[in-house]
């Protein structure tokens, strides 16, 4: 399978977890992550699972260890989603790695991984407004990818929790953002 377009690499690492509040502290004493910046319910302008519109409650967190982001991510309700369907085939854990693409690559990056025999289940648009795809890519790698269109409102807050994560001294280890 070759790639039309070669990603810049992974950029971060999710979770299901079934209880957010309880899993930040044990990832920080674990693996160092920290601070978390988190979204107690995670606003999207639109959010599509296998093509369907989705109304999936989420909170999720991101924080740095060394130079890898991670999230955490935790679905209050029992809609349909690419969360719940992981979670119940394997129970709670690892979910996707992320890749970051520009806009101009976003859209030829997702019919990129199709094309290659991935399906699309997720399609979002967030409310800082960037688009973000899964692809099922669980046959291969055991996890699903989400491509990320690194808008700059998307690079800002990354770069921001990026810097603190650099900075960070252990205090405030939770941080909300919405």
């Amino acid at each position: 399978m070759n790639s039309k377009v070669a990603p810049a690499g992974v950029i971060q690492m999710a979770y299901v977890v079934e209880d957010i509040a309880a899993a930040m502290p044990r990832f920080t004493q674990a693996l160092g992550i920290g601070p978390w910046f988190y979204f107690e319910t995670f606003p999207f302008e639109r959010l599509e699972y296998r093509g369907m519109p989705s109304q999936a409650n989420l909170s999720l967190c991101l924080g740095m260890s060394g130079g890898m982001m991670y999230e955490l991510i935790q679905q209050r309700d029992d809609q349909p989603s690419v969360y719940k369907e992981v979670q119940r085939e394997r129970g709670w854990g690892f979910h996707h790695y992320a890749i970051g693409v520009t806009p101009a690559e976003y859209q030829r990056t997702v019919a990129d991984y199709v094309e290659r025999g991935y399906d699309k289940v997720l399609d979002a648009r967030v409310s800082i407004g960037a688009q973000a795809a899964y692809v099922d890519a669980r046959r291969d790698l055991q996890g699903m990818i989400e491509i990320i269109e690194m808008t700059a409102p998307v690079h800002e807050l990354f770069t921001m929790i990026r810097s603190a994560g650099e900075r960070w001294d252990g205090r405030d280890p939770i941080r909300r953002l919405g």
